[in-house]
């Protein structure tokens, strides 16, 4: 990882007290974000995606029933060991998140107006008239249509991809350098994603902003990230760039996922392959392997030893002992 980067997790880990016992919501994971760089995170629901994301926004360390250990650099400073008064100035002016769910992220009893312009009075300092001008500028760059009128309505007034709309301006309103985005086209449908999707791309690039964006969706990440992880129980067990690992994927759960996603390179393949199996419970996580269970690779060493995230070609990573054999695989392809 570049010691320049924008974002540098280092071994970031997650645990909430429960009555089952701990639970490793996160289990140290490491990973950068450069500036200006669009990266993905990929899983299964409940793997820990969107865990990492509120941990990085210092969300999760208000929950008294968490512990966290690990950095968070973020511009050269380690915001898990700052203040929160600290962490408040940076979490929505230089790092910013649109949530996954519209309806329950904004506050129904609070006008649009009052919504945006809250973090641009704070972080920004302008007046309320400056910051409903920017407000109704945003508004009108995310595609709300009559903007200076729309922006006294209350959220239950816009459509579900209007609010998502409204979210994004949100996020962008201060220019963040780095933008979390949490599966922020899981609710809307395939029309109102792709658009979604390419105003979040549009505005990466006219802002320079960074995205992280975390889904379950494959399809979203293929054409929308330069460089994938991919999330299983917890930990990170592949990393690879988008276009490496959609060809040759080095870990059997990253092959598993994409066996389950129709390909429109293959018409004729009609089935659909599932992974065998289910999650690990993240209380009573096993011994080896998390994945083992589930893996058509598995092995003893498997069972009893836990895999660590290695170089397996150059620029890519792997969490598995087999890794060897899907690279074989993949050369022999070529």
């Amino acid at each position: 990882m570049n010691g320049d980067s924008l974002l540098k997790v280092t071994d970031l880990a997650v645990t909430f007290d429960s009555q089952e016992g701990a639970v490793h919501a996160v289990g140290g994971v490491s990973f950068a974000i450069e500036q200006g760089e669009t990266v993905g995170l990929v899983g299964e629901s409940g793997c820990g995606k969107s865990i990492s994301a509120l941990a990085i926004l210092g969300l999760v360390r208000m929950m008294s029933n968490s512990t966290i250990t690990g950095s968070v650099e973020f511009m050269g400073r380690d915001l898990l060991a700052l203040p929160e008064h600290e962490v408040r100035s940076v979490r929505g002016r230089d790092m910013a998140m649109i949530f996954q769910d519209p309806v329950t992220s904004l506050n129904p009893v609070l006008s649009i107006e009052r919504q945006v312009t809250e973090g641009i009075e704070s972080h920004l300092g302008l007046s309320h008239s400056d910051a409903i001008k920017r407000s109704i500028e945003l508004l009108e760059t995310v595609g709300i249509p009559k903007a200076a009128e729309r922006i006294h309505d209350y959220p239950h007034q816009f459509s579900g991809g209007m609010r998502q709309r409204v979210m994004i301006a949100i996020a962008l309103s201060c220019n963040p350098k780095l933008l979390l985005a949490d599966e922020p086209t899981t609710a809307l449908d395939v029309t109102i994603q792709a658009q979604i999707l390419r105003l979040m791309k549009q505005l990466s690039a006219d802002y320079g902003a960074a995205i992280m964006l975390i889904t379950h969706d494959l399809g979203v990440v293929a054409g929308m990230t330069e460089r994938i992880l991919v999330m299983y129980a917890g930990r990170i067990v592949e990393s690879a760039s988008a276009k490496e690992l959609f060809g040759h994927p080095h870990h059997p759960y990253t092959v598993g996922l994409l066996r389950s996603v129709p390909r429109l390179d293959e018409p004729r393949k009609t089935t659909l392959q599932s992974i065998e199996g289910l999650p690990p419970d993240l209380a009573h996580l096993p011994r080896g392997c998390a994945f083992g269970q589930r893996c058509v690779l598995r092995s003893e060493q498997c069972r009893l030893e836990r895999p660590e995230l290695t170089p397996t070609t150059p620029g890519r990573l792997s969490a598995c002992f087999h890794s060897d054999q899907l690279v074989e695989t993949a050369v022999a392809a070529r």
